[in-house]
């Protein structure tokens, strides 16, 4: 009696701790509050900003950010029309270019706090590329993936019933997963769960991009200079956090269709 009144008030728990990710309308496990997800990662964000350096190019800088802030504003205007502003409670958006010639990256941290590497912007090319980019990596704030590793991490190392306690008696246990949560980190048992959420970001990219005023035909182009570009050296999709080259473009392709319902040049 006594295991399956746990076992009942553990399924509650979950129940009542589901999200649910804009334009994919995926169920996703929520276990931490946005405001305390927002609040780690504007402090990383500030060190990874003091530490750069950032980049002395005006004219590639300013890309970033015009590119950004009409992606942002395209988030903001899909959001009002579904019903869901509330979503974005807590965003600082922030925009900046690190001067890095050696690392392709780039990333969105949850709430809203972008960075580009310098060594990526002869893979976008120009401003289409960038906003492929982008979109994608908006939309993983936007859906809240950050979120949602955290809460599968925590679940794994403390269990369903002690999070709670746990997220304050153990606070650096509580850092090391939320570094893992925003992609600071590797973990193979979540490889299969980043890989989807990658692909749900390509999605939802898209259709941010096509409101921003980009063309989303420019998407699968992106990746086609990408894989161009590694020469096919590529870990097997089985052991990376990607989609492969083939994989993704594939999908973008078929993506297209509707991305281009919210396309308006």
């Amino acid at each position: 009696m006594i295991r399956k009144i746990l076992f009942t008030s553990v399924m509650l728990t979950v129940l009542y701790s589901c999200a649910t990710v804009p334009v994919t309308g995926r169920k996703q496990l929520s276990l931490v509050s946005s405001a305390e997800i927002n609040q780690m990662a504007a402090q990383q964000y500030a060190e990874v900003i003091r530490t750069g350096p950032l980049s002395s190019n005006q004219e590639q800088t300013q890309l970033i950010k015009t590119v950004g802030v009409r992606i942002q504003k395209a988030v903001e205007r899909y959001m009002a029309e579904k019903g869901l502003s509330d979503q974005l409670a807590g965003f600082n958006w922030e925009f900046n270019l690190i001067q890095d010639d050696k690392t392709v990256n780039a990333w969105c941290m949850p709430g809203g706090k972008v960075a580009f590497y310098t060594a990526i912007l002869p893979i976008c090319k120009d401003e289409l590329g960038v906003a492929v980019v982008m979109g994608h990596e908006v939309a993983h704030a936007i859906a809240n993936h950050g979120r949602e590793r955290m809460s599968q991490g925590l679940m794994a190392e403390f269990g369903l019933s002690t999070i709670g306690a746990a997220m304050g008696q153990n606070p650096t246990a509580t850092q090391q997963i939320f570094m893992q949560a925003v992609g600071m980190g590797t973990n193979v048992g979540m490889l299969k769960f980043s890989r989807s959420h990658e692909s749900e970001a390509d999605h939802m990219g898209l259709i941010f991009m096509a409101m921003a005023g980009y063309d989303p035909a420019s998407a699968p182009k992106f990746w086609e200079r990408m894989a161009t570009l590694s020469g096919g050296q590529q870990p097997p999709e089985f052991l990376s956090t990607h989609p492969s080259h083939e994989t993704r473009i594939k999908d973008l392709e078929g993506w297209i269709p509707e991305a281009m319902q919210y396309y308006k040049k």
